[in-house]
């Protein structure tokens, strides 16, 4: 899935209580602004990958750690791709204009 945004936070989300497999639900929240985190912006779009993910893949992108919330954050964007494989990976590639 190929989406034009300016910016990307990609997080874990809480899994059910009665689940206790090794991987996790994650989320992709797309914004038109960058540092969103710094906002009360809403997303533009959220993504939500409930469980079955286990292994995030960034390819060629430059990324921010964000240590209070466990986040990564995506910032210059163009366009954003993901697909999920086989294996539980979320493959997460796109474009950044600096």
């Amino acid at each position: 899935m190929k989406l034009k945004a300016k910016s990307a936070i990609i997080g874990k989300s809480k899994k059910d209580s009665d689940y206790d497999g090794m991987d996790r639900p994650v989320f992709i929240s797309l914004f038109d602004i960058n540092d969103p985190h710094k906002t009360n912006k809403v997303p533009k779009k959220r993504y939500d990958f409930k469980n079955g993910i286990h292994k995030l893949i960034l390819k060629d992108l430059e990324v921010d750690y964000l240590l209070a919330g466990h986040d990564i954050l995506i910032n210059n964007l163009q366009e954003i791709e993901f697909n999920k494989d086989k294996e539980g990976h979320l493959i997460i590639t796109g474009k950044q204009k600096f």
